[in-house]
């Protein structure tokens, strides 16, 4: 063998084996080694290009096999002033953004999985906050063709925020019907809708924080692309882009303010609930004075038909599991207000035998509203419609959520890639393979969530049928499918963030700064491999380092800015 491993004691300094290398061809001694065969092995430039034998100091570069047979196989040495810095310049302003992600669930586990499955899946939870988004933006949009109806604002906005509870509507009375046309529920309404309103948007905490990371990611940014050749095989420009995509989560929470507080929400709708009334044939009584049923049933109350226990956990993320069986539910409260709405405008009371009576103004008067149990029914239609048993337009919206999660996943996990990829040595290596492998760790667990979403709500269809007796099987079926892709899930979740947590502690602590990963051998391969040890000319890479920033900064924005184009047009807005 030509060389001989030279790994130096407390860690590889590659400084020094470029040197030695070079000194070696320089001594007259070691000349009958140093032709021009075993140089174009040996020294090269940024580029991989072989020098000649005449400028072996202007050399940047060693290939592999000398490499190890010269540096060894370990890595830099620990330099703690060189972690400190960087991880409270690029990590640490994440990690204290992470905090002002909503919560408010029963149990800390709960909302120890909310943050778990936000870190392991920016694709789940820009998914998930797109379709909150537009589910409010349906419900509200629908509504307004019956705004002139009594309690249609408040009930657009009741629905909306009831999305981090399991939602179920009591299909087999006229309570639900009663809770529409009644005029002695508008104070129901009005009541519960005033409960929701309260507001968490843009704390002074949260604002504070968002600030911090945008001013201390563009200060590191600007400090790094002026000094490029510092550190450059350990600066966290790349960690930084890669958590880019938790601005947008965080101010997309902010602004939307979901209800996720759970004995916030349940007080509410128990306080209400007393005030509930619905039609008898001796007039109006409260529900409570007949039955414990309820026209609307939330949390434990809705329990018996929830097929998984993330729709009973209230930290917005997992709304995913609940898309469905709030979009239809939703679906038959709107319902049931269109066309009780349809019938008022042609000023059709609800009692048939009785005459229109005139209200004041445009109000529709009480007497109009009073009925039988069956004409209150018929009245909102209840017999003759059968809703979607998935809910009218959610497919829709959930391509369009999914297509905006990804683009926040792989716009940011993108640019981390290119930045790595780009550095020399170029190519994949192990600093750019960590990021695809969390990326595509992501985008599983995203599909496996969704997938496991659809599979709870097909065996609720089988769950609620009343010929159990020859489906139990299909049921059961469905009900484990979707219980292991949801195990699955949370179990790569976990091992995806503890990934994103390794990323940046492996790279500031230079554990990938060694002639393996240096060389980029998983995408060159051992023969064609080669570390750059001095870079040159930095021009190139601080080129392909703004156009990585800019890339994935535009998909922040755009993610930003879709989402405000579109909740900026929610209707009731004027109103709460």
């Amino acid at each position: 063998m030509l060389f001989t491993s030279r790994a130096l004691a407390g860690g590889v300094n590659f400084t020094s084996c470029l040197a030695n290398v070079q000194n070696f061809y320089n001594d007259t001694s070691n000349q009958k080694y140093a032709n021009y065969s075993q140089l174009n092995n040996s020294l090269l430039d940024n580029n991989g290009f072989p020098v000649a034998f005449a400028d072996i100091f202007t050399s940047t570069a060693i290939t592999y096999t000398v490499c190890t047979n010269w540096c060894g196989s370990g890595d830099e040495s620990f330099e703690w002033t060189n972690f400190s810095q960087q991880f409270s310049a690029w990590l640490l302003p994440y990690l204290a953004l992470l905090s002002q992600l909503p919560f408010g669930a029963r149990y800390r586990s709960d909302n120890l999985m909310s943050a778990v499955l936000t870190a392991g899946s920016p694709t789940l939870a820009g998914y998930t906050l797109f379709c909150t988004m537009l589910n409010t933006r349906w419900i509200s949009q629908s509504f307004e063709s019956v705004r002139k109806f009594p309690n249609t604002a408040q009930a657009a906005r009741v629905l909306s925020n009831l999305q981090q509870v399991p939602l179920r509507v009591n299909p087999h009375s006229a309570m639900l019907s009663s809770l529409v046309v009644l005029p002695e529920n508008d104070q129901w309404w009005s009541e519960f809708s005033e409960s929701l309103n309260y507001k968490n948007t843009w704390s002074i905490s949260a604002a504070v924080s968002i600030a911090w990371v945008i001013v201390a990611y563009a200060l590191t940014v600007a400090d790094s692309l002026a000094n490029v050749n510092d550190n450059i095989d350990s600066v966290g420009q790349s960690i930084g882009t890669a958590f880019l995509w938790l601005i947008p989560v965080v101010i997309g929470w902010q602004q939307l303010s979901p209800k996720c507080d759970f004995d916030r929400l349940s007080r509410a709708f128990d306080h209400s609930e007393a005030k509930a009334y619905i039609a008898t044939h001796h007039g109006s009584v409260k529900v409570g004075e007949l039955t414990e049923e309820r026209a609307i049933s939330i949390g434990p109350e809705a329990m018996e038909d929830v097929m998984s226990p993330d729709e009973d956990a209230t930290p917005p993320i997992f709304n995913y599991s609940r898309v469905f069986g709030w979009s239809r539910s939703a679906e038959e409260v709107l319902r049931a207000f269109q066309y009780a709405s349809k019938r008022a405008f042609v000023h059709k009371p609800v009692d048939p035998e009785r005459e229109w009576e005139v209200g004041d103004g445009e109000s529709i008067h009480p007497g109009n509203r009073h009925g039988a149990p069956y004409d209150v029914e018929m009245y909102c239609g209840r017999m003759r419609f059968e809703p979607s048993s998935w809910g009218s337009g959610v497919w829709g919206r959930i391509v369009f959520a999914s297509v905006a999660g990804l683009m926040l996943q792989w716009g940011t996990t993108g640019g981390a890639v290119m930045m790595v990829w780009f550095t020399p040595t170029t190519k994949l290596g192990c600093r750019s393979f960590s990021y695809l492998i969390y990326g595509a760790l992501s985008t599983i667990i995203w599909m496996l969530m969704l997938a496991s979403s659809i599979a709870a709500h097909h065996a609720s269809s089988f769950h609620w049928n009343e010929h159990k007796r020859y489906r139990d099987a299909a049921f059961h079926t469905w009900k484990t499918v979707a219980d292991v892709l949801r195990w699955s899930g949370k179990a790569l979740a976990v091992l995806n963030s503890l990934i994103l947590c390794a990323i940046p502690i492996l790279q500031f602590s230079n554990v990938f700064n060694n002639c393996y990963c240096n060389s980029s051998v998983m995408g060159r391969g051992p023969d064609r491999a080669y570390n750059v040890i001095n870079l040159t000319d930095t021009s190139e890479t601080q080129i392909l380092w703004i156009v990585a920033l800019v890339v994935a900064s535009l998909c922040s924005i755009a993610f930003v800015a879709i989402f405000n184009l579109l909740t900026d047009t929610l209707a009731f807005n004027r109103d709460s």
